[in-house]
């Protein structure tokens, strides 16, 4: 490690820092200033993935929007340090980001990344009292067939808005505190829902970090089941070594093994296999917790394999909530390698907003505002809406769309999406193989 004066001294051309992305040799730019975070990587909190997507590009616009306390945050970046970027970035590229940057100082000062802990603690009170009712229900009014679908639903919706709320703990976004949201993270995700906290975390700071960028978003790593985008497709067909798969097709599978199977099997597997394999113990603990909450509460009124059936097909009802909403707002989107654009183009371009309504709100977890959402992750989501005006015009003074559906067009585009990326392949496979 080099001394601090020789550090602010050494200048780097991007030509240079360009060159550093592999594990043994990664820098990354942060405020102009060139970091070497090879050798802790492994210590980040959010994860090395994040800082290796970042290797050799400029952090800076993804660093803020991550750290709400930038000035303790760089205690720890400073020995890090080992010089400046020579930078020749153009005009209107340093206009964008200096005019983000203003929009996020300026939502802090009208203080839009406030939480409202009444907000939160309403969203949490209707998350148990609709698992309660939905127990009740089965106690009390028996096991008929009513009784059982409606005590579904209810314990459906418990599930699918405690999604929402551990996602706003996930983000930090309600006490801005790592340890207490950290800690109600853990409660709402490990517990409430059995999954592993640490595994939601280490996938969807990815996604965030760089959203619809192939080979980095993990939201779009779903080879070999669908090909998304244009130009997956393209590189799909052209590899001799990808497995025929009929994408061309893949719009009318996408309704038997996408939202019905993510949840309770691919998500289900996953989560385990994380949380094993990287010794989440405290999350495990939560997790069996859970399950024995499922045995206890279910099995005197289902037997044991009407508990397990019962919980398969609520993670199934929920599983369908979560996929339309999550896939709407990005799969129909831009989907590209990384072309380390600045943070408001990266985002926009993978993001899309679904217009306000009540019920729109509650039903997506204010994931209707997606792109307010990117651009801001730790900004408490009942703020979303009153930044949104601010971000439409910085996008129209760029030349950037932002793109608001009604709830009905954003699903119908996720099948269109996919129906359209499935006819690419199907051209591209044909030019590569029938000749």
């Amino acid at each position: 490690q080099q001394p601090p004066t020789a550090a602010m001294s050494n200048e780097f051309s991007w030509e240079e820092i360009r060159s550093h992305t592999s594990p043994d040799s990664r820098w990354l730019v942060v405020d102009n200033a060139v970091y070497d975070v090879s050798r802790w990587a492994q210590k980040h909190p959010g994860g090395s993935r994040l800082l290796s997507h970042y290797a050799g590009q400029d952090a800076t616009e993804a660093f803020r929007a991550f750290h709400l306390d930038q000035s303790t945050v760089a205690k720890w970046l400073a020995p890090l340090r080992i010089g400046r970027v020579c930078s020749n970035d153009p005009e209107r590229l340093v206009a964008m980001r200096t005019d983000f940057e203003r929009l996020r100082k300026d939502a802090q000062a009208r203080g839009l990344f406030k939480p409202s802990l009444v907000f939160y603690a309403l969203m949490l009170a209707h998350i148990f009292a609709l698992e309660a009712i939905a127990y009740a229900c089965l106690r009390f009014w028996g096991t008929g067939w009513l009784p059982y679908i409606v005590a579904l639903c209810l314990y459906a919706t418990a599930q699918s808005q405690a999604s929402w709320l551990q996602h706003d703990f996930g983000h930090l976004s309600v006490f801005h505190n790592r340890r207490w949201d950290g800690w109600l993270h853990q409660l709402t995700m490990s517990y409430f829902k059995g999954a592993s906290a640490h595994w939601w975390k280490h996938l969807h700071y990815q996604h965030h970090s760089k959203p619809n960028v192939m080979n980095k978003d993990p939201d779009v790593r779903i080879q070999p089941l669908f090909v998304v985008g244009k130009t997956m497709p393209k590189e799909t067909a052209a590899n001799p070594k990808s497995p025929y798969v009929p994408y061309h097709f893949q719009h009318r599978y996408f309704f038997a093994i996408g939202p019905p199977l993510l949840f309770p099997v691919y998500f289900q597997i996953a989560t385990f296999r994380h949380a094993i394999s990287r010794r989440c113990y405290v999350d495990l603990a939560c997790m069996a917790l859970f399950f024995a909450k499922i045995v206890v509460l279910y099995r005197p009124l289902l037997g044991l394999g009407g508990a397990f059936l019962y919980y398969f097909l609520v993670r199934m009802i929920e599983s369908h909530w979560f996929t339309w909403v999550s896939q709407s707002n990005h799969i129909p989107m831009e989907i590209e390698h990384d072309r380390a654009e600045p943070w408001l183009a990266l985002q926009l371009h993978a993001t899309c907003d679904i217009e306000k309504s009540p019920f729109n709100d509650w039903f997506t977890g204010h994931l209707n505002f997606q792109i307010e959402h990117h651009l801001f992750p730790t900004m408490p989501r009942h703020n979303y809406y009153k930044i949104q005006p601010d971000v439409q015009h910085l996008c129209q003074k760029y030349g950037i769309r932002h793109e608001i559906k009604p709830l009905w067009r954003a699903f119908c585009d996720v099948i269109g999406s996919l129906r359209h990326s499935g006819e690419i392949w199907h051209a591209a496979y044909h030019a590569h193989h029938m000749d």
